[in-house]
């Protein structure tokens, strides 16, 4: 399932933050220190999440450690959806 989570989220990644064809994001590299990703990319990230997952994203979640990286993404995915 973790292969889903990646692909699904490198895909709104490419599609909403990186705009040039080549440009590429590892899946442990930090969106926020790259400037891949800023606050208001985090809050279209979290709504992303919401509506694709069906999932809420409480306030306390909202940390580097659940939505900085692609694979930091991948573990909360699983976490959360595991409950």
């Amino acid at each position: 399932m973790a292969e889903t989570y990646t692909a699904t989220l490198r895909e709104f990644i490419a599609e909403n933050f990186l705009f040039r064809a080549d440009a590429e994001v590892n899946d442990n590299q930090s969106l926020l220190d790259t400037g891949v990703m800023d606050s208001t990319g985090v809050l279209e990230l979290i709504a992303f999440l919401e509506k694709t997952y069906g999932i809420t994203v409480a306030d306390e979640e909202i940390v580097p450690e659940n939505l900085d990286s692609i694979d930091n993404m991948k573990s909360y995915l699983s976490t959360k959806l595991a409950a």
